[in-house]
């Protein structure tokens, strides 16, 4: 071969080798931005809030979750509060946005005994609680998921309840106490009760730890470190530290407000939340036919590095950490309708905040300025679990179309250049329609007290994706404790303290299968209608086949929950499809003990059946059991036989049997054996 052809030849090798490396850097790049798909969320916030249906009441209706001290944490509440910012151990402040049910728990769902669930902090409770329900949400049995790869990245930065025991630990708690309170465990736990086997990593970045575990999880998602993932943060004040300290540097809002790019503004003001989102890329979200209720696009984080101090915002760093979100999703600041801020009301920082926004999303905006809002002025600063309840406040936004109402704004802030063709404040409620030519997307930003920046990109779900339905309510999972008490509440105790509240959580070793006890429940008359609801009467009278609506929950208590929960929805969302409904809790909820099932074929029966289970009354739709063990099956095989010599010697006195020994006898002989088998 001439050195022409060698040199044509190597020039065809070394082209094709070229193609093959960029089509392996374009499908590595495509790895590295695919969108991470939210396929399910669940949240505990102040103001009563124990779902994303109920945050978005509130918001809607633009209510202020904000409210007293909580008096059943042992807290002094009369001597805590001083008007003095400087008395030291004392707060000027009386109020904030807590969760007031956050002591109530029941253990027994979740593999716990009594010590070790008073030894459990608030936090990791609460965890479990919401980790449970994301996963129905989604349409996953959460007993189901045990041992596959998913993560946990949830975001912790108090461990103040070991203080409340490890004074004078009860008899026997003293070794539970540092698992119980310990960060790290947060996540450990969740991963442990549920079997999950991705990474488990508790974040702590101060305010921002939930946005940079969002983050975090979206990262180990792309890089195939797990195919799903929980993230999220938690946020219960064991003890008003939080309050006490922050009183001397005046931080906190005199008014109890947060007024978030108000004039107004005077402080922050502290709260509480728990929130959890369930993340798969997705692609793995439409391969599996998951419900997609948005999609991040791209996030980033960084640090404000040598600033003016180091509790200081750092404006430039904000700028940047902006910049890279937008490269990381691969979008321009016009591609970007509004922003979801840290806003924390005070008059140090909004300011920063908002210069930031307007130099890198308030430029060039040709059609409408960017929308600003906070959630803080609606539930006051939910620290770990902000940046979580964020997102799911502009994923409600993403779904009714409408961008919620910021509260407390008299007058926009005059220590901030206002354009309003560039950054709007959303003093009153915006329409969202719409975009024909691309989806709707929000930036969402959480800044950390130590100096570390997130932001995310939120957008709509594609219009070819399956789309999150509402054939029924996830069950809650909770029940009563408090941490001053030596003794957990039982699931009976706990429905009657909060009627409704799920105490119908699975183990998390899954359910028990075997033979339901399933009796008749009587025969009371289809007439009575006393909890019947104002459907259509359409529904009644339409030809349909009826279907099974199978319930349980862990106690009979827990099923009577259960029970009212749907009737109650099947009553406000009249046009639930039963067939929906019905598939929905036979393949997507944990089997548990307790079990009902309620054969119907249409809304009023339902509801009417639902109604007479939830007060433990018989009905003739109503069937109702209990799950036993079947117990364990053992086959043995002793090996050394159940015969004898002589056995069937009498059997020679029945005729058959004596004739066909007789031919194996003659057989046997005609082969050469001298011997008798008689």
């Amino acid at each position: 071969m001439s050195n022409e052809a060698k040199l044509r030849e190597y020039l065809k090798r070394a082209t094709a080798e070229l193609q093959q490396t960029r089509q392996r850097l374009v499908d590595v790049e495509a790895v590295a931005r695919e969108p991470i798909a939210v396929v399910g969320m669940a949240c505990r916030l102040p103001g009563g809030v124990r779902s994303p249906e109920e945050l978005w009441r509130l918001l809607a209706e633009g209510r202020d979750a904000i409210s007293e001290f909580p008096t059943d944490r042992g807290w002094d509440v009369e001597a805590l509060y001083d008007p003095d910012p400087d008395a030291a151990g004392r707060t000027y402040v009386r109020e904030g946005g807590f969760l007031h049910d956050a002591t109530l728990f029941d253990p027994a769902p979740f593999g716990l005994n009594p010590r070790e669930a008073l030894a459990a902090d608030p936090q990791q409770r609460l965890l479990l609680e919401t980790a449970w329900e994301a996963f129905e949400r989604a349409g996953l049995d959460p007993t189901a998921v045990r041992g596959s790869s998913t993560g946990v990245f949830v975001g912790v930065m108090y461990d103040d309840y070991a203080s409340r025991l490890e004074h004078a630990p009860p008899a026997g708690f003293e070794g539970m106490i540092g698992s119980g309170s310990a960060p790290s465990i947060a996540s450990g736990r969740v991963a442990y009760t549920f079997g999950l086997e991705g990474p488990a990593i508790t974040v702590d970045t101060a305010c921002s730890s939930s946005l940079v575990s969002v983050h975090l999880a979206a990262q180990s998602l792309r890089k195939g470190e797990c195919e799903m993932a929980l993230a999220g943060g938690a946020t219960v004040m064991a003890t008003p530290k939080a309050f006490t300290q922050f009183s001397r540097q005046r931080a906190l809002s005199p008014s109890g407000r947060c007024r978030a790019f108000a004039d107004s503004a005077d402080g922050t003001v502290w709260g509480e939340g728990v929130g959890l989102l369930l993340l798969t890329r997705l692609s793995h979200a439409r391969e599996h036919h998951l419900p997609i209720h948005a999609v991040i696009a791209g996030s980033a984080i960084n640090q404000d590095g040598a600033s003016s101090q180091l509790t200081a915002p750092n404006g430039p760093a904000q700028q940047r950490v902006i910049r890279h979100a937008l490269t990381n999703a691969g979008l321009t600041p016009a591609d970007i309708d509004a922003v979801e801020a840290h806003g924390t009301g005070t008059t140090l920082g909004d300011p920063i905040e908002a210069q930031a926004l307007h130099a890198t999303y308030g430029r060039h905006r040709h059609h409408q300025p960017l929308w600003l809002g906070s959630i803080k002025s609606n539930l006051g600063h939910t620290q770990a679990a902000a940046g979580v309840a964020a997102i799911i406040k502009m994923i409600q936004a993403l779904h009714h179309g409408l961008l919620p109402q910021t509260l407390h704004i008299d007058t926009p802030s005059s220590h901030i250049t206002w354009d309003p063709t560039a950054v709007a404040l959303l003093t009153d409620a915006q329409p969202w329609p719409q975009h024909p030519d691309r989806p709707r997307r929000a930036g969402i930003s959480s800044f950390g007290l130590s100096g570390t920046n997130a932001h995310l990109i939120l957008e709509e779900p594609p219009a070819d994706t399956t789309a999150p339905g509402s054939a029924i309510p996830p069950r809650e999972a909770g029940g009563t404790a408090h941490p001053d008490s030596a003794t957990i509440a039982t699931d009976q105790a706990n429905a009657e303290a909060r009627p409704g509240a799920g105490t119908e959580a699975a183990t998390a070793g899954g359910s028990r299968t075997g033979t339901a006890n399933a009796t008749r429940a009587g025969a009371a008359s289809t007439d009575n209608t006393d909890h019947a609801p104002d459907v259509p009467p359409a529904d009644d009278a339409a030809d349909t086949a009826p279907v099974p609506l199978l319930l349980s929950g862990k106690t009979a208590a827990a099923l009577r929950a259960q029970a009212d929960r749907l009737a109650t929805h099947l009553e406000t969302h009249p046009d639930t499809a039963l067939a929906d409904l019905a598939g929905t809790l036979a393949h997507q909820r944990a089997h548990l003990d307790h079990r009902a099932v309620v054969v119907t074929a249409n809304h009023t029966h339902a509801v009417n059946a639902l109604r007479h289970l939830a007060d433990d009354q018989p009905h003739p739709d109503l069937i109702t059991g209990h799950a036993t063990d079947p117990g364990r099956i053992a086959l043995v095989f002793a090996g050394q036989g159940s015969q004898h010599p002589a056995m069937a010697h009498e059997l020679l006195n029945h005729p058959v049997f004596a004739t066909h020994i007789h031919a194996c006898d003659t057989a046997l002989a005609a082969q050469g054996h001298t011997w008798s088998i008689r």
